[in-house]
């Protein structure tokens, strides 16, 4: 069975990064019947953050991506880590090394004098003296000392590593018994049965160290796949400038989980020509073996084009849901329908759309001098007062068509062209001279309130 895991370091926020490889774990792991893990790795206890580690689970719930089980939190494992760090030290396969601070930096600077790979240069792996007194020890894992290590990746080909160039006997256990990073790591993966390790190619340096403690421990090493970074246009690592920035910030600048899911899974990964991937076509085509081997590059109007793909797809009921986060009620409004359908192919995101709907349903407050200058003209008045006396007149005006017909009718009466009703007319409802269709926007707001406005540009 495959079992992925996602595992983040509640250190800040989950950014856009890191929501991309928990998809891909999530995927593989779907498409195959397996489980998907969510471990928090929080045994960095001076940069640990409770606030990051819940806002990790918030966004997984708001894009939907169910883990398997019940969290892991590594703080709460410490007893399990220090059973392994004994066992390696039973075994012979770790030791305690008794090198202080200043001892480990005044060899380094040797080392750098000399030109050569700065590193422990393991003078207590075969200790058998007197331990210094007053001193407390680190643990060390015995490292092979030649050789080389290949790394069997599914996106990268065999990477080979030269021992002498990568690795010294590295601390699986700091002095005050707390374990580090590529320890807990490849015991963690272990223990809980991890098949497929798809992570950043930022741990591919890591690796090494962590097959290094999976042999040590007798343990099966995981199928890896390093998946390279995500750029900017200019071949950079991604900012927040850029886009790198908490995934729930997306949710307020009015995105839809499905197109920023859809958007990363097409970061290094394609399938043909396609762009559109729903949740279904993506559980049934990922496979992280074709992942690119080169960076992608974030494109945010790639991003703002899926975005309003998946707003015009998306039924109004939902809609309504998705815009009550933006401060737009419409559950109530009798003209909900004609409104959203109406907005649905000009608006790119969320926020877009709730602030098209407002500039619908509130009465402007001022009118733009740029279209007052262009589309309010001499006989201007008389022509709108002529189509408010045609409304009052009118017996039905439900349908944008009922209040199309009433303006074709002013229109042929004082035998003028659509425009000389139309810029005046759009003023008057929206306050300039853009938005959607007039005869939409007064079917949607109501006779009473198109008189009003037309009223109140007269005033003006």
């Amino acid at each position: 069975m495959i079992v992925t895991r996602f595992a983040p370091s509640p250190t800040g926020y989950l950014h856009i990064g890191g929501l991309r490889t928990a998809l891909l774990n999530y995927l593989w792991a779907r498409r195959n019947g397996g489980k998907f893990l969510l471990r928090i790795e929080d045994t960095d206890f001076s940069r640990n953050d409770e606030a990051a580690a819940l806002a990790i689970v918030e966004a997984f719930k708001w894009v939907g991506l169910e883990h398997d089980g019940t969290i892991e939190y590594q703080s709460s494992r410490l007893a399990i880590y220090q059973e392994y760090v004994q066992k390696l030290l039973d075994s012979g396969k770790a030791y305690k090394c008794y090198m202080t601070r200043e001892e480990l930096d005044a060899l380094r600077e040797e080392q750098s004098a000399r030109k050569e790979r700065p590193k422990y240069d393991n003078r207590y792996r075969d200790f058998t003296g007197t331990p210094p007194e007053g001193r407390e020890a680190v643990i060390r894992i015995k490292a092979p000392l030649e050789g080389t290590i290949t790394v069997h990746d599914g996106v990268k080909g065999d990477v080979v590593f030269n021992v002498a160039d990568i690795l010294d006997d590295f601390i699986i256990a700091r002095a005050d018994g707390t374990p580090t990073y590529n320890f807990v790591v490849a015991v963690d993966d272990a223990l809980m049965g991890v098949t497929d390790v798809i992570r950043g190619d930022d741990h591919l340096s890591n690796t090494p160290k962590q097959m290094v403690v999976y042999e040590a421990l007798g343990f099966p090493i995981p199928r890896f796949f390093h998946v390279p970074m995500i750029h900017n246009h200019e071949g950079k690592k991604l900012s927040k400038r850029d886009g790198a920035t908490d995934v729930m910030a997306y949710k307020t600048l009015g995105y839809t989980p499905e197109a920023l899911l859809n958007f990363l899974v097409r970061l290094g990964w394609s399938h043909g020509d396609q762009e559109i991937f729903s949740m279904k076509e993506m559980l049934e085509l990922f496979d992280p073996n074709d992942i690119n081997r080169s960076a992608s590059v974030y494109n945010v109007e790639k991003l703002d084009w899926l975005n309003a793909h998946y707003i015009k797809n998306t039924p109004n009921d939902k809609l309504c849901e998705l815009l009550e986060f933006h401060g737009v009620m419409l559950v109530s409004h009798d003209k909900r329908e004609i409104l959203l359908d109406a907005l649905k192919e000009r608006s790119k995101t969320l926020v877009e759309m709730a602030a098209q709907i407002n500039e619908i349903l509130v009465r402007p407050e001022m009118f733009d001098e740029a279209a007052l200058k262009k589309g309010y003209k001499e006989e201007s008045p008389m022509i709108l007062k002529t189509f408010a006396e045609a409304l009052r007149n009118a017996s039905e005006l439900h349908l944008p068509s009922d209040y199309h017909h009433v303006m074709e009718e002013v229109v042929a009466k004082l035998e003028i062209g659509f425009g000389k009703i139309g810029q005046p007319l759009r003023i008057a409802l929206m306050g300039k001279l853009s938005g959607p269709g007039l005869d939409t926007v007064m079917a949607i707001i109501g006779v009473d309130e198109t008189l009003a406005r037309i009223e109140a540009l007269l005033n003006h």
